[in-house]
């Protein structure tokens, strides 16, 4: 059985600053802190963290959602792609960035769920914050 989650966090910056920073290579690498390579276009390849997340832009609504096929290294190589969609919503504090991130491999949405706290949510609120 696949896994799924969904989660929230308010970021100190305008929905078109994630969204443009999410979707661009220098802005991915240095709102994460780590390499990544990405463009904002449909059907474009992506990769973030040197190599460990892979996927593919499928939607894209300018400052307001991205989309996303979903996979790193860790995936059983016959699992299909995860499906990400990031959602963009202004608030007086900033973007609430929610995540809904389905079609996990079994056993693995905890870590993913840990993961997008301390690989995304985090360094985004200091990147934001400064």
């Amino acid at each position: 059985m696949k896994g799924s989650l969904t989660m929230s966090a308010v970021i100190p910056a305008t929905a078109e600053e994630i969204w443009k920073a999410w979707l661009s290579t220098r802005g991915h690498s240095d709102m994460t802190g780590s390499p990544a390579r990405a463009t904002a276009r449909v059907g474009a390849r992506f990769t973030a963290w040197d190599g460990y997340i892979m996927g593919t832009n499928l939607e894209l609504t300018p400052g307001r959602r991205i989309v996303q096929s979903w996979r790193t290294t860790d995936f059983p190589p016959d699992a299909p792609d995860s499906r990400l969609a990031v959602e963009l919503a202004s608030t007086p504090r900033g973007t609430r960035v929610t995540l809904k991130h389905t079609s996990i491999p079994d056993g693995q949405v905890a870590g993913y769920r840990q993961g997008w706290t301390d690989y995304y949510f985090e360094p985004m609120k200091k990147y934001f914050g400064l």
